[in-house]
């Protein structure tokens, strides 16, 4: 695969670092770097490598990508995490000190590679194994006060570590970790401005529309309401792939059982899907597996179904969705979700896609806080070319 400039520039920080924050926009091939890092790795000794991930799913998909490229044997590979371990898997997955420590010792001489979680990585410290390189995904998760022990443990024994987002998260107080933590996180040795990547046509500008909606009525239920914010919306911005990020789980199921909200996108031509960790996945109100989930959001993505997706959370961060043209927010946000949620929109799809619409609408002074904190993260990253840097000031 040909490797863009800053992917280039990546691997060259990679191998002049043995530590190190790689700060790549969302869309600007993170994954990419780590994949061709790794294939670099292999052809010396036999390595044990260790790819971090926020979320299950990621994880998954990671491990998807990582094999796409890599000539790796299905049995050479391990999963650390909780989500399959029913024994369907195609590959070893298992959360016990014992089993991560019998896959390291019976694989010893040859290339392996183990994904995992930040919430389960403190397994792998337990079993005590040596890692020769561990990528950090979504590198401002490593913060949080219950894995930060277990990622400080990695960064100080083994071999290589790297931490990839494109959402630093710094730390103001002595209390708290942030990135800027360089004894665990080490500097910052690649940067990439979001305006070059845009420049070399590898990802799209957002277009921010904020656009004033009707009040809520006094007497007017809160459900119907919602229903009628994102229906409105809909109708004004006028596209047939749209993220919508719901304020709560509770007003997704409400929305889909207690109004004529799906009636109403029926009748506008649009499918509709949903999936959040509490209900699991639906696809035009029938439950699906989550595989079946991401498999049809990703055919729809790149023909020309046109639907609606709703979430809360889960979609937000490092999962790729091909071909989504529009979010709406519905709620707000922190910088670090704004960020996150808007490169969802701005990867390239269809040729006449030239922008990825990010709509707010204001009906509340929540709504009026979303906008002004989307303008923002906005004019930092694609105007400025800064990354959209979150702030732990207590």
């Amino acid at each position: 695969m040909q490797l863009r400039p800053h992917q280039i520039d990546s691997l060259v920080a990679m191998q002049s670092n043995t530590k190190g924050q790689l700060i790549i926009p969302t869309g600007g091939g993170k994954t990419m770097c780590m994949i061709e890092d790794a294939i670099y790795q292999f052809k010396s000794a036999p390595k044990t490598i260790v790819v971090v991930a926020p979320r299950i799913l990621l994880a998954k998909q990671l491990c998807s990508e990582f094999r796409e490229m890599i000539d790796i044997h299905p049995d050479d590979v391990m999963h650390v995490h909780s989500g399959d371990l029913t024994g369907k898997s195609l590959y070893f997955c298992s959360t016990q000190v014992n089993d991560i420590k019998l896959f390291y010792f019976a694989k010893k001489s040859k290339n392996t590679i183990i994904f995992t979680t930040y919430h389960s990585l403190h397994k792998i410290v337990r079993s005590g194994i040596d890692v020769d390189t561990i990528y950090f995904d979504e590198a401002h998760n490593g913060v949080q006060k219950n894995f930060v022990e277990a990622v400080e443990y990695f960064s100080m024994y083994s071999a290589r570590a790297y931490f990839f987002t494109a959402t630093p998260k710094h730390s103001l107080t002595p209390l708290k970790v942030g990135m800027n933590d360089a004894d665990i996180f080490g500097n910052v040795i690649c940067q990439v401005p979001a305006p070059k990547l845009v420049e070399e046509g590898h990802i799209l500008p957002p277009k921010v529309a904020v656009y004033k909606t009707r009040i809520l009525d006094k007497d007017e239920l809160v459900v119907d309401a919602d229903c009628d914010q994102m229906i409105s919306a809909l109708d004004n911005i006028q596209k047939d792939k749209v993220l919508i990020c719901a304020k709560s789980t509770k007003q997704i199921t409400n929305l889909v059982s207690q109004t004529d909200f799906c009636v109403q996108l029926r009748e506008r031509g649009y499918n509709w899907m949903f999936i959040t960790s509490k209900t699991g996945a639906f696809i035009n109100g029938q439950k699906v597996s989550r595989e079946e989930f991401f498999n049809t959001l990703n055919e729809w993505g790149v023909d020309g179904t046109k639907f609606v997706v709703l979430h809360h959370s889960i979609l937000s961060e490092g999962i790729n969705v091909k071909g989504l043209e529009a979010v709406l927010f519905m709620r707000s946000m922190d910088y670090i979700g704004i960020s996150q949620t808007i490169g969802r929109v701005i990867r390239k799809g269809a040729e006449n896609k030239v922008y990825g619409l990010v709509c707010v609408p204001v009906y509340s002074k929540v709504g009026i806080s979303t906008a002004r904190k989307v303008e923002a993260v906005v004019d930092t990253v694609f105007n400025k070319g800064q990354a959209a840097t979150s702030v732990i000031r207590s």
